[in-house]
């Protein structure tokens, strides 16, 4: 079992990047057993996971549990609201800026933008997340151009809230 803080800030996007394809992508599918803690499954291209995260919105626990094929799919027979499927592009910032007060050597900071392009029934969503190793980093990160809102402390765009929500 895996067990970390998630440490992430999310964005809406203002435009996709531009040659999005030269990115690694993952193919992901997840579903939800529980919102209230979240108890999560996923399925990332052929890899799967049973997910505890804990409250939060910019930080939290998080717990995985690697999962067989078949436990998956059980469990996806018992999953409440809707499944979330989406592609997942692994995108790294070259040169992250930081607010002025931020001490740092930017050349050791290495971040990954995971963009998130949403499938039916939220294909018009797409999400920015970075994460960071700590707190301090996360708030003096200064977004990329083509991000647009900082949608982090919405629980709204937690992938458990659309879950739960009516299509």
């Amino acid at each position: 079992m895996v067990n970390s803080m998630e440490i992430e800030r999310k964005f809406t996007v203002r435009a996709l990047p531009e040659q999005l394809g030269q990115y690694p992508v993952r193919h992901i599918e997840q579903a939800y057993l529980n919102t209230d803690p979240v108890v999560r499954i996923r399925k990332q291209d052929e890899e799967y996971y049973l997910t505890y995260k804990g409250k939060g919105l910019l930080a939290r626990e998080e717990y995985n549990l690697p999962l067989n094929e078949h436990s998956y799919y059980h469990l996806r027979e018992k999953a409440d609201g809707n499944i979330i499927a989406k592609k997942r592009y692994l995108i790294p910032v070259e040169h992250p800026t930081f607010t002025s007060d931020y001490q740092t050597s930017v050349d050791q900071v290495s971040l990954t933008i995971e963009l998130d392009v949403f499938d039916a029934p939220f294909e018009n969503l797409v999400i920015a997340e970075v994460e960071f190793p700590d707190e301090a980093m996360a708030a003096a990160f200064c977004p990329v151009d083509w991000f647009s809102e900082d949608v982090t402390n919405d629980p709204a765009y937690h992938n458990s809230n659309l879950s739960r929500q009516k299509i």
